[in-house]
């Protein structure tokens, strides 16, 4: 893919970027290390669920044939033989015509069938007036009811979150084959660029790109590294670059690929084997660049330097890298039918990536089409796409968006 001089198609890049970056080895990891991480293996539970017969009520159990009839006008008396706890076993066995007082989770002993809840008792201690008949099985939860021995519980690719990771610890995993997080390395380039609280000066801008990019790949999964400015100067963003090679699965830089004639980016790895720069039938986030770098041909993405430029490319093409990396799907987000509220003009030949905001499948525009517009993006939770021979749409136009907030 040489250096383009015409505008090339979003899908063109995008399918160079995934057949570029690969699914990321997997390896066992602690059960608490894999929430949000994708499964590398199906899992079959090694134990059932229960794994015994308990009971499910505080009570007494029973035999149900014991206690046939009784009501609270007529109730069934027995003996209390004695008392299990959860996690105790005490009582092996219960004898024809007698009760064993019993706790929640607590192992139901042979030859009782079900549990009489103490609501329907007097509660005594060495004998107990049952009120109330019962049927074998009640108050019993029987061995594999949840789950069985052997069965598949979670299919590879199945994201961990908390419920999933409650059952793995349920069924005595300690460890789980997961793909691991993308290490992503963020740099922003530009002599004019000043951290937060720090003083600004003549012709000094803040450097926001570098947090709103290291965070998004953060909320994306990755393990997100920020790295301090880089001034304009190819000889200084390459010893940067080479610097960070050694953490970085994706290295994602913004500023530094259009035109000009301080594009430090472009001109430090234009000659690169492997990259390429050229324009991209979108906007915002003409200006473009990808490729691999480094002796382990570590995956860049130079990104423009306008922050809602250097946003959309990210939900474009960096992000689906990061989720392929980490063997989630679908890679790529996948697009919702809305309505917009306003009308929309957009630019021929160009996909226009549309900020809005969205609730109850209706999607109004926010803010205009500068680049530079930070603060709309903040208000925007969406993206309407906007198709490349379309000019304008309609209010109440039937439209596909990229929900922002939405979790796929």
């Amino acid at each position: 893919m040489p250096e383009a001089q015409n505008p090339v198609p979003v899908e063109e890049l995008l399918e160079r970027v995934l057949g570029t970056v690969q699914t990321l080895p997997d390896f066992p990891l602690p059960l608490m290390d894999t929430l949000g991480l994708a499964l590398a293996e199906d899992v079959h539970a090694e134990v059932a669920l229960p794994s015994f017969d308990n009971s499910a009520m505080d009570g007494y159990a029973v035999r149900a044939a014991d206690v046939e009839g009784a009501t609270a006008a007529d109730p069934v008396e027995l003996p209390v033989v004695g008392e299990i706890g959860a996690g105790q076993a005490s009582i092996l066995a219960l004898s024809p015509g007698t009760a064993v007082k019993i706790m929640t989770g607590a192992p139901v002993p042979a030859g009782a069938d079900a549990v009489v809840p103490y609501e329907a008792t007097d509660r005594g201690v060495a004998r107990v007036r049952i009120s109330e008949a019962t049927a074998p099985g009640r108050h019993v939860r029987r061995v594999g009811d949840d789950v069985e021995r052997g069965e598949k519980l979670l299919e590879a690719g199945t994201v961990v979150g908390p419920r999933q990771l409650g059952l793995l610890a349920a069924v005595g995993r300690a460890t789980v084959r997961t793909r691991p997080r993308p290490r992503v390395v963020v740099i922003s380039t530009g002599s004019e660029l000043r951290d937060p609280g720090t003083p600004l000066g003549e012709g000094a801008i803040y450097d926001g790109n570098s947090f709103l990019l290291a965070a998004a790949a953060r909320e994306a999964g990755a393990l997100a590294y920020r790295v301090g400015i880089v001034p304009d100067d190819p000889h200084s963003f390459r010893e940067a670059l080479a610097d960070q090679l050694v953490r970085a699965d994706i290295v994602v830089t913004s500023g530094g690929v259009s035109q000009g004639d301080f594009d430090v980016v472009k001109e430090a790895l234009r000659g690169d084997e492997g990259m390429w720069f050229g324009p991209v039938a979108m906007q915002p986030g003409k200006p473009q660049g990808f490729g691999t770098v480094g002796e382990d041909r570590v995956p860049i993405f130079t990104l423009p330097g306008n922050p809602v430029s250097a946003y959309v490319s990210f939900q474009v093409f960096v992000l689906p890298a990061i989720r392929k990396m980490m063997g989630v799907g679908p890679a790529v987000r996948p697009t919702r039918t809305v309505t917009l509220t306003e009308a929309v003009k957009a630019t021929a030949g160009r996909r226009q990536y549309v900020r809005a905001r969205h609730a109850d499948g209706r999607a109004t525009p926010v803010g205009g089409h500068g680049s530079h517009l930070l603060g709309d993006l903040s208000q925007s939770n969406a993206l309407v796409v906007v198709p490349e021979d379309v000019t304008a749409l309609p209010a109440g136009s039937r439209v596909q968006a990229l929900l922002l907030d939405e979790e796929f």
